[in-house]
């Protein structure tokens, strides 16, 4: 029996191919504009950290010096202000372009993975679609594909923004003070281990729920198809009743999901907190005390405070996309389980083609429509192609169709001649 920790393996690992398979298909025919928007993401990044070093300079350079002077001159304060402005705004519009090409990129994707979809399933057996519900196969093309659009146009970009904020915040702190950095990277730690172990059972919640909407779309589309049948045999009590029993199941999965996903952000906030306290307390020690006969200085102390808060804000920020990220993982999970479907194989080689029968009697294919048909016999010992017209009509006669042992469908054999079922099928046959 599969036990609850390899069941979480093998949902992660799963999440992990289908987030390979969407990052392909995003990059295949976006490779250009998602390169734009890392370069936009180190440049709104960049302009974050200049910003945040500029604290130490602006106090320490400026502001203790100029409180001490009998005529303090504003002059380099103003161009250091000056300064700083230009490399916010450059910062401005690296934000506001990488979301806009984003866009671009999500909408574009999903576009092209819906008509992969469409085309795909144009080319599976019959079978397939006896066996899924129609509703079922509907909500992956709507909210399935729907689920991918957040995880472009947001969580992707959030990601790569978070991690290059951590990496280069994690470079400055190391700058400005080593002890207070290792107090901030065990937090930073403790954070990514809460994040990881709420977001393993939130995944699995998420997958039932897309599952669990798909049965609840497909019921419902069923039920709304056969409304006639439902009313000719008095099923609608039935029908509310398994109604009931999917939306409940629908109802628990998604409440399971949102639990587990909805407290990441308060817990890592919290812990984000803690970790601004701890460097609060210890950097005042230090700047009051010192250590190893150095002084922490003020201004210092405020950049090393806004950088632990920063280094800390992206992990709580992805843990808030999560929520996003599962869902759009189960989500793709379910396309890909409909794009890996085997097509149907067409292995016949005689066809039906419109001819055109010259004054000899003899058949020759044409694109013309003249509504003379012929089967298209290509011999493949000598080469040669005959032309056979299609003569008389194909008519079913007391014919059912039915499927009562899935997956495998199954005709019903003729009545006999002599049968009341025979002579019922008949008189249906003659009123029709």
């Amino acid at each position: 029996m599969m036990t609850a920790q390899t069941s979480e393996k093998m949902n992660l690992r799963q999440q992990a191919a289908a987030m390979k398979r969407v990052l392909g298909y995003m990059l295949r025919d976006y490779k250009l504009p998602f390169c734009l928007v890392v370069v936009c993401v180190f440049g709104s990044v960049l302009a974050t950290l200049r910003g945040t070093l500029f604290m130490q300079s602006l106090i320490d350079d400026y502001i203790i010096p100029l409180t001490r002077a009998q005529t303090p001159d504003f002059s380099g304060l103003a161009a250091a202000l000056l300064s700083v402005a230009i490399v916010y705004g450059i910062g401005i519009l690296c934000a506001y372009g990488y979301n806009r090409i984003m866009v671009n990129v999500s909408q574009g994707t999903m576009r092209n993975l819906r008509v992969e979809l469409f085309r795909h399933m144009e080319s599976l057996p019959i079978r397939y679609f006896d066996t899924h519900a129609h509703g079922d196969i509907m909500s992956i093309y709507t909210n399935d594909v729907d689920t991918l659009r957040q995880l472009i146009s947001q969580s992707i970009p959030q990601f790569i923004n978070s991690g290059v904020t951590i990496l280069t915040s994690f470079l400055s702190m190391l700058v400005l003070d080593l002890p207070l950095t290792l107090l901030t990277l065990a937090m930073i730690g403790v954070m990514a281990f809460v994040t990881s172990k709420i977001a393993a059972k939130s995944s699995v919640y998420f997958a039932k729920q897309q599952k669990d909407l798909g049965a609840v779309n497909g019921y419902i589309e069923e039920m709304m198809d056969g409304q006639k049948v439902v009313k000719v045999f008095c099923h609608e009590e039935k029908s509310v009743e398994q109604f009931r029993r999917l939306n409940e199941e629908l109802r628990q999965s998604a409440d399971k999901a949102n639990t587990f996903s909805n407290i990441t952000m308060p817990v890592n906030m919290s812990l984000g907190n803690i970790s601004y306290v701890l460097c609060a307390v210890a950097g005042a020690l230090f700047a009051l005390n010192g250590y190893l006969g150095l002084t922490l200085g003020l201004g210092t102390l405020v950049s090393f405070l806004t950088l632990n808060k920063n280094s800390t804000q992206p992990v709580s920020q992805i843990s808030q996309q999560m929520n996003s990220i599962a869902m759009a993982m189960a989500g793709a999970q379910r396309i890909f389980a409909l794009m890996d479907e085997k097509p149907e194989e067409d292995n016949g080689y005689v066809e039906l083609v419109n001819v055109r029968e010259n004054v000899d009697g003899s058949l020759c294919e044409t694109d013309e429509r003249t509504n003379v048909w012929a089967w298209k016999h290509p011999h493949q010992a000598d080469g040669t192609v005959t032309y056979k017209k299609l003569e008389g009509d194909i008519t079913f006669d007391d014919v059912d169709f039915g499927y009562v042992h899935l997956p495998g469908p199954q005709i019903h054999p003729r009545p006999q001649a002599d049968s009341p079922d025979a002579e019922r099928a008949h008189r249906e046959d003659r009123s029709v």
